[in-house]
């Protein structure tokens, strides 16, 4: 460490942590207002938050993956609070919230403009009810970013249309509803026909259509809205890949034949 800097701490770590989530990759800069922003909150300068950022892209197998290494001089603690964070999807998203929360000198519910006419006035049902308005917010954001605000089965780049689906549904894996690899970018259209099993994603990322629509074949809105992408490649993401074992789930256990 060069003289006169100082120790990032846990706190601030799990909050860059955070920002790399919901920040498409190719904004990871001193440019970038959220950057700029958590800079700010935190005393830090803006190159060195962008700095933090790559460190963390080092870390990221979604990354490693594609040969992509990012910089090479992550501390031990940076890779301790990676850990911490991607195995606690639960936990430390909201955390880091409730932190940034604090030291904007404000509440969790103002900075995510939650009506306290929406909740209890106090107690634990409040607390999870914020939790999970905070959670489905970073996960949207983080998904959309990964994606670059890009439908995986149509390559539509407007936010208005685009859900943050769910590979093994929220309902049935509490573990895994953070984890950003059980989840897709997609339009509400198709986010539906894959909720309910007339499409699905292969293990080798194409895209399959049920025989259900299959048959449909001269009907032009299912020619044109489904029958078209059949064994298609999606758009991948530029990171956290879908997981092969939670698209082999939907295969088998989600999917119509």
């Amino acid at each position: 460490m060069k003289e006169g800097q100082k120790l990032w701490t846990r706190g601030e770590l799990i909050l860059a942590i955070n920002l790399y989530c919901i920040t498409p990759f190719g904004k990871l800069d001193a440019r970038n207002p959220n950057v700029i922003s958590l800079a700010n909150v935190i005393g830090r300068t803006a190159n060195s938050v962008a700095f933090k950022l790559v460190n963390f892209a080092s870390l990221d197998p979604s990354l490693k993956e594609r040969g992509i290494k990012g910089a090479s001089n992550a501390s031990k603690l940076d890779a301790e609070i990676w850990k911490e964070f991607f195995e606690h999807w639960e936990d430390l998203p909201f955390e880091s919230e409730k932190l940034l929360a604090k030291m904007k000198n404000t509440t969790i519910e103002k900075l995510y403009n939650i009506s306290e006419n929406e909740l209890p006035r106090e107690g634990k049902m409040r607390e999870q009810l914020v939790k999970v308005r905070v959670n489905q917010s970073f996960f949207r954001s983080s998904i959309l970013a990964s994606y670059n605000n890009t439908c995986c089965i149509t390559g539509i780049q407007q936010p208005e249309f685009l859900i943050a689906g769910h590979i093994k549904p929220w309902s049935l894996d509490e573990k895994n509803r953070l984890n950003l690899q059980n989840g897709i970018a997609i339009n509400a259209l198709h986010d539906k026909a894959f909720e309910t099993g007339l499409i699905t994603i292969t293990t080798d990322y194409k895209i399959k259509i049920s025989p259900i629509l299959l048959k449909q074949k001269k009907s032009k809105s299912i020619e044109d809205y489904f029958l078209k992408y059949e064994n298609k490649d999606i758009i991948l993401p530029s990171r956290f890949h879908p997981d092969i074992e939670f698209l082999k789930y939907h295969n088998e256990v989600r999917f119509k034949q």
